[in-house]
């Protein structure tokens, strides 16, 4: 998994897997979805990411047991 956050574009960016992107749908307004050709999800964009996302420089990773 991989997170970008681009200041630039204030785009937050996270890839969960290598694959090529068949579709990508704005599933809510500035979330937009990556899907492979599998149908499976790809990766997830958030435009306007620092208006939603606290502290978009700091990322937090926990794994449930």
């Amino acid at each position: 998994m991989i997170i970008r956050y681009d200041e630039e574009t204030d785009t937050l960016t996270i890839t969960f897997r290598d694959a090529r992107i068949r579709e990508s749908d704005e599933v809510r307004p500035g979330t937009i979805v990556d899907f492979g050709y599998d149908g499976g999800v790809v990766g997830i964009e958030i435009l306007s990411a620092s208006k939603v996302v606290e502290k978009t420089r700091e990322i937090q990773f926990a794994v449930g047991e």
